[in-house]
């Protein structure tokens, strides 16, 4: 009965997920590495989280682009989500492994660890990507494996693949083929021009999901030209070691504490946030 309650209740808020992304209004996705950045971004209000790869990779002491082993990611997922009552959707990378049954196991890992939705990118280094036929056998695969809500991520114009006057239409054409492949959002990180954005926005017939950044429309102008999704990637985690690293230099050459005592949060409040009798 237990076990019941709780599939209902995940689908529940994979329902929910999905419907998000179609307003009303932009669906702003922090990404979190941890359940304490996971607790942070429910309590300031998002409706969903998402997690970020780079950023749990860092904070286990790997660098990004799978060397953290699947079972080590799922396991931190499996954390975020049991954090929070709002829907998560995991950042597997390029689904650990190149086979679409390969990405089926990721997939169902995936749901079992609690999450709603999961990344998928094309990448299969950091110099090349999968064959679209080959990347559609690994959404459909992924689809069938479990009831996710599929971002479907090209990194054609993050990893600057081909010339640059060609990267809008091959890109264009790698999201139509994951859409029809089942994908309920599409991922095109690396473009910063909001014109270019908006042509995809409008061509590509999917919700489209944008990575913040430097340079990156703010959330309203994203909104107005038709983004169904932005979404932080590592940029907060990358933020917080920026943060560490200033207080390690100013108690280094300084000897003093402001770096870890102006905005803190408060202990009490810390140990609130964390307890588990609020969820």
């Amino acid at each position: 009965m237990i076990a019941r309650m709780e599939l209902t209740a995940q689908k529940l808020k994979a329902m929910r997920f999905r419907r998000l992304h179609k307003g009303p209004g932009i669906l702003v996705l922090p990404n979190a590495w941890d359940a304490a950045s996971a607790r942070i971004f429910e309590h300031a209000g998002f409706r969903a989280i998402g997690t970020t790869s780079a950023g749990i990779a860092a904070s286990l002491g790997y660098p990004d682009g799978q060397r953290l082993a699947r079972e080590e990611m799922l396991a931190v997922v499996r954390r975020i989500a049991a954090a929070v009552q709002v829907p998560v959707s995991a950042d597997m990378e390029a689904g650990y492994g190149d086979s679409p049954e390969q990405v089926a196991e990721t997939a169902h890992g995936v749901l079992e660890a609690g999450a709603v939705g999961m990344n998928l990118e094309d990448a299969a280094s950091d110099v090349a990507l999968f064959d679209t036929a080959l990347q559609v056998e690994r959404i459909r695969a992924a689809g069938e494996a479990a009831d996710l809500v599929i971002n479907a991520r090209t990194d054609v114009y993050l990893a600057g693949i081909g010339d640059a006057s060609g990267r809008f239409d091959e890109a264009l054409r790698r999201l139509i083929a994951y859409r029809d492949a089942g994908a309920a959002c599409l991922f095109l990180p690396g473009v910063r021009d909001a014109s270019v954005i908006a042509r995809m926005v409008r061509e590509v017939g999917a919700p489209l999901n944008v990575l913040a950044g430097p340079g990156v429309p703010s959330v309203r102008d994203l909104e107005n030209i038709g983004v169904a999704r932005v979404s932080t990637g590592s940029g907060p985690m990358r933020a917080c070691m920026g943060l560490t690293r200033r207080i390690a230099q100013e108690l280094m050459e300084q000897g003093t504490y402001n770096g870890f005592t102006d905005g803190a949060v408060p202990y009490g409040e810390a140990n609130l946030m964390m307890a588990t009798n609020e969820h």
